[in-house]
């Protein structure tokens, strides 16, 4: 099933307008803007609404986790990290949340997966949709905290460090948890809390949350923790759904 397949699937399902699903080729439009829910958007979010942070953001990326660790952590390495524990294959439907760069995006789609990569920024998705073109991935104006997706849609969800940026991060991972289908994956790139100062400063300044990893057992009771790295304040999860 392409990528587009998967999308008139998942709109036949939704009780929302059809255009709650924006494929590549729609994407000059955008005509699921006016969709957005009217929620407390956190300082950093509304940042990623303007047309320079999207632009800006894949070369931040390449280099973030390099200075957040202290040691060369490429997006290669991230790649092969992701794929090891992850194993993504061929057929598989993902939803790539908060996908910015669609950076997880075009991972799972070079193997063949078939991938809904939302976001709540249009300006991030007009770049996601120009840097990852491949037909196996369609684009959506969603709110990850409330995407309006039927439960159990998905055998994978990836979530970068989106998750320090939104308004409630057990939100967040409660929708992961119910898109997913049993046996499902959740894959999840974060910031965890370190109790330091500038933690503090920007959570007060930039609305941005630092997740404690213990701090999830709770948030996701219907998953279990199978992988956990942490370098620093970087962290990287990968959940399974029961």
């Amino acid at each position: 099933m392409d990528g587009m397949a998967v999308s008139q699937q998942l709109e036949e399902s939704l009780n929302s307008a059809p255009e709650a699903l924006t494929a590549p080729s729609q994407q000059a439009t955008w005509q699921g803007a006016a969709r957005q829910t009217t929620a407390f958007r956190t300082a950093a979010q509304r940042s990623n609404q303007l047309a320079l942070t999207a632009a800006g953001y894949m070369s931040w990326r390449a280099r973030s986790l390099s200075l957040l660790t202290g040691t060369t952590f490429s997006l290669e390495r991230e790649a092969g990290l992701f794929m090891a524990l992850c194993r993504p294959q061929a057929g598989q439907q993902w939803l790539d949340m908060g996908t910015s760069g669609a950076y997880y995006a075009g991972l799972l789609s070079g193997v063949g997966a078939t991938v809904l990569a939302c976001d709540l920024s249009p300006a991030m998705l007009k770049v996601a949709g120009k840097r990852e073109v491949s037909p196996l991935i369609d684009y959506a104006l969603l709110d990850a905290e409330a995407t309006g997706l039927p439960s159990a849609s998905f055998d994978g969800v990836s979530i970068g460090a989106t998750l320090n940026e939104t308004s409630s991060a057990p939100t967040m991972l409660r929708e992961a948890s119910r898109l997913l289908r049993a046996g499902g994956q959740l894959w999840i790139m974060y910031l965890g809390r370190n109790g330091g100062a500038s933690q503090a400063l920007l959570s007060r300044l930039g609305g941005l949350n630092f997740p404690d990893p213990a701090q999830l057992g709770g948030w996701l009771p219907d998953m279990q923790r199978r992988d956990l790295l942490r370098l620093r304040e970087v962290v990287f999860e990968r959940w399974v759904r029961v």
